[in-house]
């Protein structure tokens, strides 16, 4: 894939990346990353006991008005990692006994990462890869990491055009997130777990609940304030299509973040999800049918599910 007329993602931007002209992600050719640790706040069958072995990149191609984690994906913070210490640090995480390489918003930085797992798996890394994204992917991007990543943790956060536009100036989201978890579920097939068991349906967050994944999908949705309906559209389509060979990981931790939200033009999103509308969201994904998945108890919306982004690890 060529940086110096840049088509990763379906932004389509074009900026020369190798002559130091960033993209619409706010990167270079240069890989920025904010944190490299062991992260407890997965999914169970995720973080297991010992933890997930989370990279943190620095940009991102989404932008949302809401997001969580504003310092990073604006690209404001990190420090840059050539492609060989990236490698020395996924062996790093492995030593201290991660449950798996965990790439958090890596799209930008596709071909640098590529390179750098290669040479890791060169040199003794063995533990399942997920590759965690906002979505906004192109699938013929995603091929080539095909027998490369373990796991993927894509989200989907919206069904509606309109509200992906108004939230993340991206109103063909949905086509190309669906083109995405597609390319997904094809190169991993079926969930597969440690132990041959399918993890239960859980709640919280709490470590070793059950086994641990080795390969397959888990899609998240984030419930957003006052955006019921869409949700639900996302998890019948989810389920519709894929039936119970993915596993869905419905949130409630949204956290509106003043300093970095325009509550002037987005009022809506200045609350958290009611406990009402969580729970109505979960009964429509049991009424759906839907088995395998994660919830977690109300109240979890906190900063503290945000790590902090202090170049640890790096």
């Amino acid at each position: 894939m060529n940086l110096s007329d840049c088509t990763l993602c379906p932004r389509n931007c074009h900026a020369d990346r190798h002559a130091g002209h960033p993209g619409y992600c706010g990167q270079t050719d240069q890989i920025t990353a904010a944190r490299a640790s062991l992260h407890m706040w997965e999914e169970p069958c995720i973080s297991g006991q010992t933890g997930s072995g989370t990279v943190f990149f620095s940009g991102c191609n989404m932008r949302c008005v809401y997001c969580q984690n504003h310092p990073i994906s604006t690209g404001r913070t990190g420090k840059n990692v050539s492609v060989s210490h990236l490698s020395e640090i996924f062996l790093e995480l492995q030593e201290k006994r991660a449950c798996n390489i965990n790439l958090v918003t890596p799209t930008h930085f596709l071909p640098q990462i590529i390179q750098a797992l290669e040479t890791a798996k060169n040199n003794g890394l063995t533990i399942p890869i997920i590759y965690n994204t906002g979505s906004y992917e192109k699938a013929e991007t995603l091929k080539m990491l095909d027998g490369l990543i373990d796991i993927y943790l894509p989200d989907l956060k919206y069904y509606s055009s309109e509200l992906s536009r108004k939230y993340s100036c991206a109103e063909d989201y949905f086509f190309h997130a669906g083109s995405a978890i597609a390319e997904m579920v094809r190169q991993t097939g079926t969930p597969v777990f440690s132990d041959n068991r399918t993890p239960v349906s859980s709640r919280t967050p709490e470590p070793d609940t059950g086994p641990l994944m080795k390969r397959g999908v888990i899609v998240r949705h984030l419930a957003l304030p006052g955006c019921m309906e869409d949700s639900k559209a996302v998890l019948r389509y989810l389920f519709q299509t894929y039936g119970n060979d993915i596993f869905v990981s419905i949130m409630n931790q949204y956290t509106p973040l003043p300093q970095f939200l325009d509550i002037k033009s987005y009022p809506e999103l200045n609350r958290t999800v009611t406990a009402e509308e969580y729970d109505e969201l979960v009964d429509y994904a049991i009424s759906l049918g839907i088995e395998n998945g994660f919830i977690q108890e109300g109240g979890t919306c906190s900063e503290s599910f945000i790590p902090s982004f202090d170049c640890t690890g790096l």
